[in-house]
């Protein structure tokens, strides 16, 4: 296999070994199919292309004869991305740097490859980060950089502000990651207390030519949200500020990065003397489009819901699995067999104790919150996955549950409210082999869900 697709499910034996088999059977293949369509590299192969001393992205051409070659990015996506690039490019590729997951390095010609942390920050990812913003100050007028910036690399690539420590930037980072808050607050929040994001590292740049290939990880897809670094920022300190107190941060982040919201250098600033060019690969669309076509292959008919999942995890979960649990009993408001289908954006857990990070993930609990609305005998099963492979930092993507997944769990002495509350989704859902194992899949196109609701199942 290609190092850069998107790896298969490769517990599949022990996930079919229990319950509605045909039915988990054909929920695993729906998201196997869309984490097939999400390989970014592929994405690259189709709209990317050398023409003598042109590159071509997607119709559009750049001059490169008129300075050179560098490609520059950081995320779980890029190194798929700048691997793609290599082979187009070759040797018209003058150098760059990529930072990657801890554990995903491998070489790439002529552009360096780190490796950092995430999903919290470390003095690695200042390093990184560091790295990054010197090369950034080599590029000249004439140059071309080509921008592979994907999810996770806020962390990945952490350049706190002036004032703020290394130590303080971690800490706003994992408060951030426990509150709660939506995606876009939390970006908000990133990019204002950075010396790298919200444009600025294509400030920086100013009069070489900016051509960014990323893929959509965000509810919406806002640019600024994916690659951050080197796009326009449209957001404001104001939005940071209040992202911090709506969540009841403001209080408790160090004083450093109040001082410096608070200051007149927080703003991002205004890219109008920057060329950028900003093609997205794949997104939540791409991935939904192929998962409701392996759907039809089945003889279950697709129903896309969403493509900018947010909300509360278990809630989303539970939530989501009624409308299946209604269609498979009444025939509203979708009639059986269906595949409820949904990839991008992302669903977020508050955390109110002392829960370890990674002992679980939000599409583990949006498992659990479907699994304990679920009743025995009732024909929908349902998985959960982050299209990273890692959800929540865990080393599951997610997991799959049925009908029997409560009964299960209460004949054998494992309590799944007690594992929300607890925040050790991974624990409960090990224990029950319904955890979704893929490793990493070189892709994030954040949360995926398929619902299949099956005939000839009601339940009580």
């Amino acid at each position: 296999m290609n190092a850069t697709r998107p790896a298969v499910i490769g517990n599949r034996a022990a996930l079919l070994s229990h319950g509605p088999v045909e039915l988990r059977a054909a929920v695993l293949d729906v998201v196997e199919a869309g984490l097939a369509a999400c390989d970014p590299g592929e994405a690259v192969e189709r709209v990317v292309a050398l023409d003598g001393p042109r590159l071509v992205v997607d119709g559009v051409p750049h001059d490169l004869s008129t300075g050179r070659v560098l490609v520059m990015g950081a995320g779980k996506a890029t190194l798929a991305i700048a691997s793609a690039l290599c082979r187009i490019l070759g040797e018209r590729i003058d150098g760059g740097l990529v930072v990657v997951p801890r554990g995903h390095a491998r070489p790439l010609g002529r552009i360096d490859v780190l490796e950092a942390d995430h999903p919290l920050p470390t003095e690695a990812s200042l390093a990184a980060a560091q790295r990054l913003a010197q090369l950034a100050r080599t590029v000249a007028e004439g140059d071309t950089v080509l921008g592979c910036f994907t999810g996770g690399s806020s962390a990945l690539v952490s350049l706190p502000a002036p004032g703020v420590t290394l130590e303080e930037k971690h800490e706003l980072h994992k408060l951030l990651v426990r509150s709660g808050a939506g995606i876009g607050e939390v970006n908000a929040v990133r990019k204002h207390v950075s010396g790298i994001k919200g444009g600025r590292l294509a400030e920086a740049m100013a009069g070489a030519r900016i051509v960014n290939l990323t893929v959509s990880d965000v509810s919406g897809g806002a640019l600024d949200a994916i690659t951050d670094p080197t796009v326009q920022d449209t957001t404001t300190v104001d939005d940071a500020i209040e992202a911090l107190r709506i969540h009841g941060l403001w209080d408790r982040v160090a004083g450093s990065v109040r001082r410096h919201l608070e200051s007149g250098g927080a703003e991002s600033p205004l890219l109008e003397r920057v060329s950028v060019h900003t093609v997205v690969l794949v997104d939540g669309e791409t991935a939904c489009e192929a998962m409701g076509a392996r759907a039809t292959e089945l003889g279950y008919r697709p129903i896309v819901l969403s493509t900018s999942l947010e909300g509360e995890s278990r809630e989303v979960g539970a939530t989501l699995i009624d409308l299946g649990r209604e269609s498979a009993r009444s025939g509203r408001p979708f009639t059986a067999p269906c595949m409820l289908i949904g990839c991008g954006g992302e669903t977020t857990v508050t955390i109110r104790n002392s829960a370890v990070l990674g002992a679980g993930g939000p599409n583990q609990e949006a498992c659990l919150g479907a699994a304990l609305r679920l009743r025995e005998a009732e024909s929908v099963a349902a998985a959960f996955l982050d299209t990273d492979g890692a959800d929540g930092g865990s080393d599951a993507a997610g997991a799959i549950v049925d009908g029997d997944t409560a009964a299960r769990a209460a004949a054998a002495g494992i309590d799944l409210r007690g594992a929300l509350h607890a925040h050790t989704s991974a624990a409960a859902l090990g224990a029950l082999d319904d955890l979704i194992v893929t490793g990493s899949t070189g892709t994030n196109v954040n949360d995926m869900f398929a619902i299949g609701v099956a005939t000839g199942g009601g339940g009580s």
